[in-house]
């Protein structure tokens, strides 16, 4: 699956709720997976990895509050509860429950793609320690250097934004159809001559990279030890 498209699951008992926030979810690009109850529910988490649940409160058998404190003894997935409207306990009990967002019925399915996207945001933000090493070389994101060979190289607002891109994903190959879009540049050519003098950056001899590589034919990879 393209690692872009989100899968949500949504589980509420009420047909035209569901399938509603189903038609909206899908027409802004995530994949949606519903569910009628709990126990529907908990089959399809034993077998599909979510990135958000959406969980009604209120359902026949076992509730969305019930189940949350179920999922969150062994998942770490986002949830988000469907409440009704004047449910404050149910609510607060939700967030004590490790709920990470909660929406009130009736509601707008754009303030709940809103609320999804707030969500993503915050779990996808990497969280880079000032110094990342990468052999020898000791990247400062924050300052803008390279410290190498007791060197300190200055990099650019550009490299910064390629080198943090490879950081989310190292060992992942980046087309130059990738670093072009990190970086807002379409010509092949000047990507090549900025991964060359970054690679002259990191790496201890750039003609033999051990860490930048180029990948022939598909791009080029960051390697982390």
């Amino acid at each position: 699956m393209n690692k872009n498209i989100f899968h949500i699951l949504v589980v509420d008992d009420d047909d035209r709720i569901r399938e509603l926030v189903k038609q909206y979810l899908e027409e802004n690009n995530f994949l949606v997976t519903t569910a009628i109850d709990a126990f529907d529910a908990k089959k399809k988490l034993d077998i599909i990895k979510f990135d958000i649940l959406i969980l009604d409160i209120m359902m026949p058998g076992q509730s969305g509050l019930s189940l949350t404190k179920e999922i969150k003894k062994s998942n770490k997935t986002p949830v988000i509860l469907l409440t009704a409207k004047g449910e404050a306990s149910d609510r607060i009990h939700g967030l004590e429950l490790g709920a990470d967002d909660y929406l009130g019925k009736p509601f707008e399915a754009k303030e709940l793609l809103l609320r999804i996207k707030n969500i993503l945001n915050k779990i996808q933000k990497p969280i880079f320690p000032d110094q990342v090493n990468i052999g020898v070389a000791q990247i400062n994101l924050k300052k803008l250097n390279i410290k190498i060979n007791n060197k300190i190289i200055k990099i650019n607002p550009q490299e910064k934004k390629i080198l943090e891109k490879m950081l989310e994903d190292p060992g992942k190959v980046f087309s130059r159809d990738d670093i072009g879009k990190i970086i807002n540049i379409s010509k092949e050519r000047t990507i090549d001559v900025m991964i060359t003098r970054l690679r002259q950056k990191i790496e201890v001899t750039p003609k033999n990279p051990k860490y930048l590589q180029t990948i022939r034919g598909a791009g080029y990879v960051l390697w982390v030890e």
